[in-house]
Parts: structure tokens; C-alpha cells; sequence
């Protein structure tokens, strides 16, 4: 098994926290977004992005969320990441997609933005959508530790690997996307998350995310 990524990419950790919480055997490959390889333009031609699975004689598989599932598919009885239940699996999913779609892009900006009335408004939006995070947490952990119970699943693992880049928040741009006050839940379940063994190996450092931050700063808008 081959994982094509690059190194401070949320998304690419996301593979990596799986394949290790898994104990699957992979190499790692590293990718040039400034400088596309044509290993990454022909095996995801059409979005031409990080992570890439790649399985034996299987298709390359792209994004994040289908590399998850796919790892938790073929390896079910080693930590498995998604409930049981049909319908709490498909809650997940959309939860998960929703995380994706609304709140890393407006986090993303928030990161890029030169503008600062548009970064004040924007943290504004982040600071409401996890107060909504919070709220989902209590309702799917049902008094637990983790969104997915007793131990890491698969939205802890979505949202945990945005960890670091949160930490750098803070650091960088004086903002807590997640603060006790106003997630009392979500901030246990942070410190939980760090003291986990495998994020404290797979969650980049400070350097890493802030090299990852002036990289994207430089691609074509």
C-alpha cells in the first residue's frame, strides 16, 4: 500500500491517522503541489489533489473521506471506525461532509484573507458553526469521551486531525476556533484527542502547518 500526500495537509493526516490507528504497512510518498508529479495528475486526473491511496492492483482512491472508509472496509476488525447502524453510518457521513464543505472552507479563508472585516467575519462564522459542534458532539457521544463513544471513530478522526492547524490558529492569528467557555465538551475532547498516541505521531508540528500556510499563499488562486 502507497499514500501519496503532502506533509501538513489536514486531509493527508486524516489517511495517515487511520493506516497507523490500524496498523496497516504503507509507504509514504511525498507530493509537490507547487509542481504537480505525473503520478498525481494520472491517478486523480480530474481534481488533481492529496491524498491518494494506492492498493495493490485496486484504482488509486482520492479524498480523504473514501480513503477512511475504504482502510475501515478492509480492515473491520481492527479498531472499526463507523457505528454499526445503517442509519447512525449515514449520519456520519453527512456530518462529515458538511464539516468539509462549510467549515474547512471558511476556515481556509480565514487563513488566506487578506481583508480584515472579511477574517472577522469569518471567524465569526467559525465561532457559531462549532457552538453547532458542540451541540452535535453531546448528541453522538451520548455522554462519552469520543465522537464515536468509548473510542476515536470516524468524526473524531475527521475533525481531530484539524487539531494542529487549530493550535496554529491561535499562535498565528490570536483565534480559539474551539475555547472552554463556549465548548466546554469539545475542549476535553481535544485534550483527549492530543494524548492519543497516534496524533501525537501524525499531527504536524507548528513549522510544518506554517511552511503548508506560505505553500498555499503561493498557488494560483
Amino acid at each position: 500500500m502507497k499514500l501519496l500526500g503532502a506533509t501538513g495537509s489536514v486531509f493527508v493526516t486524516r489517511a495517515k491517522f487511520v493506516l497507523k490507528l490500524k496498523s496497516i504497512d504503507y509507504e509514504y510518498i511525498e507530493e509537490d503541489l507547487c509542481n504537480k508529479s505525473e503520478l498525481l495528475l494520472t491517478s486523480n486526473p480530474v481534481l488533481q489533489r492529496v491524498p491518494v491511496l494506492f492498493h495493490a492492483n485496486e484504482p488509486p482512491i482520492a479524498e480523504s473521506l473514501a480513503i477512511i472508509e475504504y482502510l475501515d472496509e478492509i480492515q473491520p476488525d481492527v479498531h472499526p471506525l463507523l457505528p454499526s447502524d445503517p442509519s447512525e453510518r449515514a449520519q456520519c457521513r453527512v456530518l462529515a461532509y458538511t464539516f468539509d464543505t462549510m467549515f474547512y472552507t471558511q476556515m481556509k479563508e480565514f487563513m488566506l484573507t487578506d481583508d480584515k472585516e472579511r477574517r472577522e467575519y469569518l471567524k465569526e462564522v467559525v465561532i457559531k458553526g462549532f457552538m453547532m459542534l458542540e451541540q452535535v458532539f453531546m448528541k453522538l457521544s451520548k455522554g462519552k469521551a469520543f465522537f464515536g463513544g468509548d473510542d476515536i471513530g470516524y468524526l473524531d478522526i475527521v475533525v481531530g486531525c484539524f487539531l494542529g492547524w487549530f493550535k496554529f490558529y491561535e499562535i498565528v492569528f490570536n483565534f480559539k476556533v474551539i475555547e472552554e467557555a463556549r465548548n466546554p465538551r469539545l475542549a476535553q475532547w481535544g485534550k483527549r484527542m492530543w494524548s492519543h498516541e497516534v496524533a501525537k505521531s501524525v499531527i504536524p508540528s507548528q513549522e510544518i502547518h506554517m511552511n503548508f500556510l506560505n505553500m498555499l499563499r503561493g498557488l494560483p488562486k
